[in-house]
């Protein structure tokens, strides 16, 4: 990004800032900073580096008045946290932004994230644990002309790290609630939203070749369409949505010209002490960039959420799965259940209970094969035993493909137990401990996990870990961390081993080395 694209928004961010409207002026904004000293450790298979310290820090300020906000990112990360490729390291101000609201419209120019319905076709975000900014940078505007209809039109070019991709992104998208214009809906607790999305990329030609003589004739223009409707019934919500793309050959389908399509089918239900989720979906093709010849996790305008748990536990979230965006069948069912107090399964402070499915597979089953790319079958049961005890239990049956996954590995089925218990010492001592195990034939073999965490009120927590690998390599990842806050200010020191694997997030996912050394990270919102 050029010097005097960012010198224009820092001067039309400092021209927000001026009080010229007689309102109260609202200055925000973050620091964010992990940082991580290094030390080989040829057990664990550690990256060599020549920097003593690696870093990947953020600083966000937003100036917001009645009719007029700005804002930027300043980011440094010449020295990144290891898993991010070369193209991440720099730093600068690779976002910035202006924002003119008014009551019926809003006017956004600079950098600035959308989405459309669930993200099909345009889901522009930022996910710093993976490396994800794919912000657009040019204009949007967003109008309200009607009661319960709201209209967005777009157009810009996509972030790759300090750079922005050749091709350009435009679209539009409306959305009309009509329950807005029915007070007999509204009285009756119904609600009914239709909306619909248009995304085109435009991108010119580039010289890639199917072999030595012959190159492809790739479309400059590809155009995807999204429709949606959502029904709200008093306590239940239905939510169909379908999207298609035309021709679009890239890096992630093989230079394939077929169509890309995703159907999805959601629906909830939620009463007292009783929740149900039950969602399908199939994709085929839907890898859509801005740059054709892209891969790993950058330059993806579009985003298909997993249907699979995001799981917190270590053990439970070994084998995260990434959503195939070339084709899949995905299913999810979840039922949970708050068993009353003073009832047999509900005891004295009550139980709560939650069963979840999943189930993704191929969109075609080839004979002798395993059409299964992900299931994970899961029992959560989170009981309060006293005032001062509370536990929670969890089941969870996996298998994971990690030839889809990963590229290799074959078919990994494992059965994983934990218990999570807490104990509140007095009011300003709490000390909570997790025991984990997960048993597999597969892979590396059986995995053991423990951890403790004291809570010392209002400032102080101390947590110590081991992550085991009881099977093939017998290796310790062992952690310690101390955490201090206080206000708004958050620090973190530490030191450990953290072993290789995937950090994943939504059904996107990105492969981190094996790290030890000394960790600080520091937080702090204003």
């Amino acid at each position: 990004m050029t010097r005097r694209y960012l010198a224009t928004l820092v001067l039309g961010l400092c021209s927000a800032a001026l009080p010229a409207q007689n309102d109260k002026v609202v200055v925000s904004g973050s620091i964010q900073s992990d940082i991580l000293i290094p030390q080989d450790d040829d057990k664990i298979g550690t990256e060599s580096t020549d920097d003593w310290a690696l870093t990947n820090t953020y600083v966000d300020a937003n100036v917001m008045s009645k009719h007029l906000d700005g804002g930027l990112r300043f980011e440094f990360t010449e020295h990144p946290l290891p898993g991010f490729e070369n193209d991440f390291k720099g730093w600068g101000v690779p976002y910035a932004y202006l924002k003119a609201h008014f009551d019926k419209i809003e006017v956004t120019a600079g950098s600035f994230y959308e989405q459309f319905g669930s993200g099909f076709i345009l889901r522009t975000y930022e996910e710093r644990g993976l490396g994800i900014d794919n912000s657009l940078v040019g204009a949007r505007v967003t109008a309200r002309p009607v009661k319960g209809l709201t209209v967005k039109a777009l157009s810009g070019k996509q972030r790759r790290y300090w750079s922005l991709n050749k091709g350009i992104v435009s679209g539009a998208d409306a959305e009309i609630d009509l329950s807005q214009w029915s007070k007999k809906m509204q009285d009756a607790g119904t609600s009914v939203s239709i909306g619909a999305s248009w995304v085109n990329k435009y991108e010119k030609q580039e010289d890639i070749f199917a072999d030595a003589t012959h190159k492809y004739n790739l479309p400059e223009y590809v155009n995807a369409f999204d429709g949606r409707v959502n029904v709200k019934v008093r306590k239940l919500s239905i939510l169909a949505e379908y999207a298609w793309k035309s021709q679009d050959p890239s890096f992630d389908n093989g230079y394939s010209y077929d169509y890309g399509n995703v159907g999805m089918l959601s629906a909830s239900y939620a009463d007292k002490g009783l929740s149900i989720l039950a969602q399908a979906r199939r994709n085929d093709n839907m890898s859509f960039r801005s740059k054709r010849s892209m891969n790993g996790t950058s330059s993806f305008i579009n985003h298909l959420p997993a249907f699979t748990m995001d799981h917190t536990y270590a053990l439970a979230a070994l084998y995260p799965y990434a959503t195939h965006p070339e084709g899949e069948w995905a299913f999810q069912t979840e039922i949970g259940y708050r068993f009353k107090k003073n009832t047999v399964i509900g005891g004295k402070y009550g139980t709560s209970m939650k069963v979840n499915f999943s189930h993704v597979r191929a969109l075609h089953h080839s004979e002798g094969t395993d059409s299964r790319y992900y299931q994970d079958l899961n029992i959560q049961v989170d009981k309060k035993l006293s005032r001062d005890w509370k536990i929670n239990l969890m089941y969870m049956n996996q298998f994971y493909n990690k030839t889809i996954v990963e590229g290799e590995g074959g078919m990994i089925h494992s059965d994983i137990i934990i218990a999570d218990a807490k104990y509140r010492i007095n009011k300003k001592m709490t000390l909570r401990g997790e025991a984990q195990y997960l048993f597999t034939d597969d892979d590396q073999g059986d995995w053991a996990f423990g951890l403790l965490e004291l809570s010392i009120l209002p400032h102080f927590m101390i947590t110590v870990s081991d992550e085991y690998n009881v099977g093939e390599t017998d290796i310790h990842y062992y952690q310690g961390s101390v955490t201090f806050n206080t206000g708004a200010h958050r620090i973190q020191a530490g030191y450990g081993r953290t072993r290789a694997g995937f950090n994943c997030s939504g059904g996107v996912c990105r492969y981190v080395p094996a790290t030890k050394g000394f960790t600080l990270s520091y937080n702090y919102n204003f």
